[in-house]
């Protein structure tokens, strides 16, 4: 297993040590259960979006969508049905899983639909205004400024 040193990072930031937890837990996820299920990450625009996870099989009441602390976790757990079915092949999983997604700083979901066993959940990037960026003009000084100025001349 490859170590990653990120001492180098943290002498000149601040506040990246939640992306250190990420980077070990990314490295560590080498589960054979992984793939399962499949999904798609898809960009729609510049702040918006979507996560598909293929969820054939499982019906809405079995899925369940829960956000905390900046991740986004996905389980599907199949109802016990009364009778068992007797299989001489079975290729379609039914079984539970438990999916996590990391969300950057300011994304939110925003909801989640299931069209034909595909279950998509939508997020978007909500930055607050006071986080971005803004233009400051440069304006004539004001006459407190100039007097400011005065003072410091005359001492």
């Amino acid at each position: 297993m490859t170590t990653i040193d990120l001492s180098p990072l943290y002498r000149s930031s601040i506040g990246f040590d939640r992306l250190a937890s990420m980077l070990d837990t990314a490295m560590r996820s080498d589960q054979p259960a992984a793939g399962y299920p499949p999904y798609d990450i898809e960009v729609l625009d510049e702040d918006r979006y979507a996560i598909t996870l293929a969820v054939a099989g499982f019906e809405r009441s079995e899925l369940d969508i829960q956000v905390e602390r900046g991740v986004l976790t996905v389980r599907g757990r199949k109802e016990a049905k009364g009778e068992q079915a007797k299989y001489l092949y079975q290729g379609i999983a039914n079984r539970a899983f438990e999916r996590k997604f990391n969300l950057a700083d300011y994304v939110e979901v925003t909801g989640a639909e299931m069209i034909n066993g595909l279950l998509k959940i939508s997020l978007k990037k909500m930055i607050p205004e006071a986080m971005k960026p803004r233009s400051i003009e440069i304006g004539e000084p004001s006459a407190a400024i100039e007097h400011d100025s005065k003072e410091d001349q005359a001492a």
